[in-house]
């Protein structure tokens, strides 16, 4: 009896902690209900770059690295794929599906060691500067080979000079 006090109040604290945590997440998604559904990947676009295997981290407001962006499943961190097309940019994520980032909306491409929720090593993140509907954005994603970085951020930028 004397334990099992303190453990239901552990368990109740631990269980308002997740309400609250429930109720900010939704506060948060009610709030970014104007951002637009990102595009969905074209079949059949040719390849240019890829896939490269990693880690869809999230997508923040641009310039803010913990500004997650929680509407269509953006903030969520999944393993992914990135693939350079000639259509743009795909994020392929699994489990909570893949979206396109066109080439006209893709506004830069750079490295850095973290963003909300993800901190590396200097330069470990590839983060895709864009826009959606008019709102400046930035995806990160951690590639699961460190050789594969550089090839990517090229690959990109390559792309975004040509366009």
């Amino acid at each position: 009896m004397e334990r099992l006090i303190p453990a239901a109040a552990l368990l109740l604290v631990v269980i308002v902690v997740f309400l609250l945590m429930r109720r900010g997440w939704k506060q948060r998604t009610a709030s970014q209900a104007g951002v637009p559904v990102p595009a969905r990947p074209l079949e059949g676009t040719p390849v240019i770059h890829g896939p490269v295997d990693g880690m869809y981290v999230a997508t923040t407001a641009a310039g803010d690295p913990y500004d997650r962006i929680a509407v269509h499943g953006l903030g969520l961190r999944t393993a992914a794929d990135v693939v350079v097309t000639d259509a743009g940019i795909v994020i392929d994520r699994a489990g909570t599906g893949d979206f396109l980032i066109p080439w006209a909306d893709v506004t830069g491409v750079r490295s850095s060691q973290g963003m909300i929720g993800k901190f590396v090593e200097p330069d470990g993140l590839v983060v895709i500067g864009w826009t959606l509907g008019g709102i400046a954005l930035e995806s990160g994603f951690r590639t699961r080979a460190a050789a594969t970085r550089t090839p990517l951020i090229t690959s990109i930028r390559r792309q975004i000079e040509e366009d």
